[in-house]
């Protein structure tokens, strides 16, 4: 069995973890001298040994570095509307696991939501913190506070899930630069949003003859892409 992941702040000789990760320990039955991994969340993961559990405090102790899963070739970013429910906590799990580096949020035209309270935020933190835990990522995306959609700005391409449209991501992609992909509310984009983008350079890409749910489609555009990637 592998030994259990855990997130920290930073990789030290020694890491004091909080009350949230060392209850998580006692539910595992951890014992100090126990193995375990430790990753930080931007790339970097090592081997430690749990040396003090106690009530609402453990200490871990730095052993040998690992290398950290492979990420695509440029940082991927999925910028995705407000949905309704949990489905964005589903979206979210699942951009972790295909490597998203960073989930921006967005208000758009038709979104679901037109806000998000900060408690629904730091849930889906640790959505992200979680699935990059269980996908053994040393990489946990950031989840940004939602912007309006004419706010939004991106480095290198910006790839727009549109139903209609010719162009396939595979004819535009290169991995020269960051790369995002964008993808609406349910009953899609506006035209207008569509053409404000495309105005400032984004691509605009069908992902075939289907119409896909709102939570869909963000994880069929970003499967095509990091699998070009890998």
């Amino acid at each position: 069995m592998a030994p259990h992941r855990v997130r920290v702040e930073a990789l030290a000789p020694e890491m004091l973890l909080g009350p949230r990760e060392t209850r998580h320990l006692h539910v595992l039955r951890l014992n100090p001298g126990d193995a375990v991994r430790v990753f930080d969340g931007q790339g970097a993961e090592a081997g430690a040994t749990l040396t003090l559990l106690e009530e609402g405090r453990a200490v871990l102790t730095l052993g040998e570095r690992l290398a950290g899963a492979a990420e695509t070739p440029q940082p991927v970013t999925l910028a995705v509307a407000l949905l309704k429910g949990d489905k964005l906590a589903d979206v979210v799990r699942a951009a972790t696991e295909l490597g998203a580096a960073r989930v921006q949020l967005l208000v758009t035209r038709h979104a679901d939501a037109r806000e998000i309270g900060a408690q629904k935020l730091q849930r889906l933190r640790r959505v992200a913190e979680e699935a990059s835990k269980q996908s053994r990522r040393a990489v946990t995306p950031e989840v940004l506070p939602p912007l309006p959609l004419a706010e939004f700005a991106w480095e290198g391409t910006l790839f727009v899930a549109q139903p209609g449209s010719v162009a396939r991501l595979t004819d535009h992609l290169n991995w020269d630069a960051p790369v995002t992909v964008l993808t609406g509310p349910e009953g899609g984009l506006a035209e207008a949003e569509v053409a404000a983008l495309t105005a400032r350079g984004a691509v605009a890409v069908t992902l075939g003859p289907r119409i896909l749910r709102a939570e869909t489609a963000p994880l069929a555009l970003l499967g095509a892409l990091v699998a070009t990637g890998v």
